[in-house]
This record gives C-alpha cells, sequence and structure tokens, in this order.
C-alpha cells in the first residue's frame, strides 16, 4: 500500500505541474472554449508563445496608461510595472508583441484593471478593447421613417466585450460619419435591417476594401435587436450591418450566427416593437442590389429612380461624445 501511495502521489504532483504549466501557457480553464474557436495552440514546450497583441482605447476622453507587469519585480516595486504605451481615447491604439499569459495594468475611471492575452487567433493575434468595466458605448441614429414622412431614433448599445474588433470597427465609423445620409437599403419585416453602404461614392469603395478579422464565436443569442456585421466569408466584416427585427420568428433566428462572421456586437434598446425599426419602409424588401449602389450612381440615379421611398440615416454619433467633436448637420 505505502508503494502504491507513493505512486499515486507521484502522478498527482506530475499533473499539478502540468496544470501550473498549462495555466502560465495561458490554456488553463479557457481550453474548451478556445479549442472551439481554432485558437492557435502554444507549442508543447516550455517556451512561451508570442502573440501580436492589439489594445483599443475606446473611452470618449479617458487617455490610458498601459503598463506591462513584469513578474521578475515583488508587487510594491517602482521595477514592476513598466510603462508600454499612453493610448489616446476614441479608438487610440498600440500595437505589441509580447507572449501568452504576459499581464498588462491600466487604471481606468479610479480602478485598476490587469488583462492577460490569451487567445491568439490563427494569426497569432489577439484585439484587446480597454473598457475596464464599462459594458457598453451608446450611438444614437437619427433617421427618415414611413418612407421619408418624419423623422425617428434608435439607440444602439455597441458592446465590445462581445465582439472586440466588430464593436470598435462600428465605432469608427461612427466617429467619422460613415453612416450620415445611408439608406436602409435591406428591410424585411419580421426578419431583418440592414444598412452600411455610404452616401458618397469615395468614401463606400475606399471603406468597402478595408475587411476586419473575424472575432471568436461570443455565443450571444440573436435575439430581436441584435445587430451583426454582414459579410460573405471569413474576415469579410467591412461595414454593412444588420439587426434582427421584433417579430422573428424561432426557425429563423436559430439560423443566425451559423456564419463565422455573423457575430453579435451591439444590440438595440428599448421598446422594439414601436421603434424606428418596424417603420422603415419595407415595400422593396431585398430588392435593391448593393452591387449596383456601390456603383458611382448608387446615390444620384439608381436609389432615387428605381427606390425613391427608402428611408435613410439622417446621423449616427457616440451620445457620450456629442459634446466633443462636432455633429454632423445630418442630411434632412
Amino acid at each position: 500500500w505505502n508503494r502504491k501511495r507513493e505512486q499515486i502521489m507521484t502522478i498527482l504532483n506530475v499533473a499539478q505541474t502540468a496544470v501550473a504549466l498549462l495555466w502560465t501557457l495561458g490554456v488553463g480553464s479557457s481550453a474548451s472554449f478556445a479549442l472551439a474557436n481554432k485558437e492557435v495552440k502554444p507549442a508543447e514546450s516550455e517556451e512561451p508563445q508570442a502573440i501580436q497583441v492589439m489594445f483599443v482605447n475606446q473611452t470618449p476622453n479617458e487617455v490610458i496608461d498601459l503598463y506591462w507587469v513584469d513578474p521578475r519585480y515583488p508587487a510594491d516595486t517602482n521595477d514592476r510595472n513598466k510603462l508600454v504605451a499612453r493610448i489616446a481615447p476614441r479608438g487610440g491604439w498600440e500595437a505589441t508583441q509580447t507572449f501568452v499569459g504576459h499581464e498588462f495594468a491600466y487604471e481606468l475611471y479610479g480602478k485598476v484593471h490587469y488583462v492577460n492575452p490569451r487567445m491568439p487567433n490563427n494569426y497569432g493575434e489577439e484585439f484587446i478593447v480597454l473598457s475596464g468595466d464599462k459594458e457598453d458605448y451608446r450611438v444614437r441614429c437619427e433617421v427618415s421613417v414611413n418612407s421619408k414622412s418624419y423623422t425617428d431614433f434608435f439607440e444602439i448599445s455597441v458592446r465590445p466585450y462581445w465582439s472586440p474588433r466588430g464593436a470598435s470597427r462600428f465605432l469608427e465609423l461612427v466617429r467619422e460619419k460613415y453612416y450620415d445620409g445611408v439608406a436602409i437599403n435591406r428591410v424585411l419585416p419580421n426578419y431583418i435591417a440592414q444598412f452600411g453602404i455610404a452616401k458618397d461614392y469615395e468614401v463606400r469603395s475606399k471603406q468597402q476594401e478595408i475587411k476586419i478579422l473575424d472575432d471568436f464565436p461570443n455565443y450571444v443569442r440573436f435575439d430581436p435587436g441584435v445587430m451583426s456585421f454582414a459579410g460573405s466569408g471569413p474576415d469579410s466584416r467591412s461595414t454593412e450591418v444588420f439587426a434582427v427585427m421584433p417579430g422573428i420568428n424561432e426557425d429563423e433566428l436559430v439560423k443566425f450566427g451559423q456564419n463565422i462572421w455573423e457575430v453579435p456586437f451591439a444590440k438595440i434598446m428599448g421598446d422594439l416593437e414601436n421603434s424606428a425599426l418596424t417603420k422603415f419602409y419595407a415595400g422593396y424588401g431585398s430588392s435593391p442590389d448593393s452591387t449596383l449602389i456601390y456603383e458611382e450612381d448608387g446615390y444620384t440615379k439608381y436609389l432615387p429612380k428605381k427606390f425613391p421611398k427608402l428611408d435613410y440615416i439622417d446621423r449616427c454619433y457616440v451620445v457620450e461624445e456629442a459634446g466633443i467633436d462636432a455633429l454632423s448637420e445630418g442630411e434632412f
């Protein structure tokens, strides 16, 4: 029995050492989630895995000082935290080469937060939004409804923790006033409303070529009001987004998210049944051809002549930033 007991204890010690090593390399309790997302796994060695990390600051006006936490020094010494960068607000970023499991720290709204890069994608990269405890950023879109009969608005809760790349891309486009004047070009009641092709030809041509990498699936349910980027394949998200309409049936609802690029990044807030979503002109359905809208005369001839009753976005803006940058005068 004593010999067997020693053998068992040896096995347990080896197992504990292996678990500790996996945790250090960033596998730990998230191993099954990472595996489901085709994470690039650390090599089976004691060498830490290199990773390229993009840290992004989406706060309205807070400059974030990002520090690398050097484990070689005690917590109470000045040498432990090494400044990596001062990251500007409203989409400022810092790209740094580090290793899986390394720890970074930043202070936001009086509280220190720690982040550990653990989930590189197939390109060995991770995208981290530094938002602290802040769950969302509110975007308001003022729109025409009932075939431009009058104006209304809807408010979007943009959630970086759902989809870091998707949320950051949408906020970037809103700040650039990309969606001002955009047509709600696809409206299918009890299904989706879609928009995202800019009014200005040069702007839409340029932005159409900018694609963002896919986020990891977040398994957020596509309920009514949830928004996602539209896409055509892996790493194809650009500018077009859609919102799930109220009244959608469960059979249609469960189909969303089956494509890797369909990841929720936001949700429209409030009473959806009586919101602007249900008031967009829907008589054309999916008839407007997005390929033709992208053409040079898409907004000057194609849409006004073929689809004169479409509704449009007047302007979109980040609510908390309304007093920081000048708002667009809108289209109406």
